[in-house]
């Protein structure tokens, strides 16, 4: 791997973004709206008396958790659709970067833009909800890796699909995050889900990992077991991930398919 073609790729983002202010807005957007909608509904809801204990505790904390996750996805799909709007795809791959490297640059960029949407979230949490994720503690940080290999497995998976099936995948960007959400367990623990569809809930690192961050907010005591489910599926799911980008990319090129893509 040629870390200076990475820092290349990552330079043209950079500069991407330095000259487009609603690119840079809407990073901040999205979460943003996320936060001030349902922390206002949770703040609503614990003044109802429900008899809900550290609602809002367990709810604002979720949401910022899911939303790393959704940032780190984003930073990896909508970069690559960066590269097929500005029909820049073609060049990149005919150039002497090489896939590895592709990969290592998007996932910096997730990287960088998961950093900047969660400080931000965290401190608008703070000042609006008097709100700190961070009494977590230490397990927020095995807990937000694991997130963030997750979202990056969603992004690589919906970047293979829109590079095999071209601008009409291009929803999966947006929608295949939120399609696992209801078996994430994000809201809510997995036992209220129908018995069928629990299996499913389980096969996902994200449901460990907030059904975890539940039992850390509940009791204080880290769940070994939940991090070390979460950390095995998630070596599983980007590995497969990764090997489904080769073979997509290879079936493409076979297919005469990257021409098109990158003119599309």
């Amino acid at each position: 791997m040629n870390l200076q073609r990475v820092a290349a790729m990552i330079q043209r983002h950079f500069y991407l973004y330095q000259r487009s202010p609603p690119r840079i807005m809407e990073i901040f957007f999205w979460p943003l709206m996320d936060l001030l909608v349902w922390g206002f509904i949770t703040i609503y809801l614990q003044r109802t008396q429900l008899n809900l204990p550290r609602f809002v505790l367990f709810f604002l904390g979720a949401l910022l958790l899911w939303d790393l996750l959704y940032r780190a996805q984003q930073g990896i799909s909508i970069s690559f659709l960066e590269e097929v709007w500005s029909k820049n795809l073609l060049n990149l791959f005919v150039s002497p970067l090489r896939p590895c490297e592709f990969l290592a640059a998007l996932m910096t960029i997730s990287v960088a833009k998961m950093l900047i949407a969660g400080l931000a979230s965290a401190l608008m949490a703070w000042w609006l909800y008097s709100f700190n994720v961070f009494v977590i503690g230490v397990a927020l940080i095995p807990f937000t890796l694991n997130l963030l290999v997750m979202g990056w497995s969603i992004g690589i998976i919906s970047m293979s699909a829109i590079l095999r099936a071209g601008q009409q995948a291009e929803v999966l960007a947006w929608g295949l995050g939120f399609l696992i959400q209801p078996v994430s367990a994000v809201f809510y623990p997995v036992s209220v889900l129908p018995a069928w569809i629990q299996p499913v809930a389980l096969a996902l690192p994200s449901s460990h990992i907030f059904e975890g961050m539940r039992l850390v907010l509940e009791t204080g005591i880290l769940p070994y077991d939940s991090l070390i489910k979460a950390t095995l599926l998630n070596g599983v799911i980007i590995t497969g991930a990764i090997a489904f980008f080769y073979h997509t990319l290879r079936v493409v090129k076979d297919k005469g398919l990257l021409i098109q893509r990158g003119t599309e």
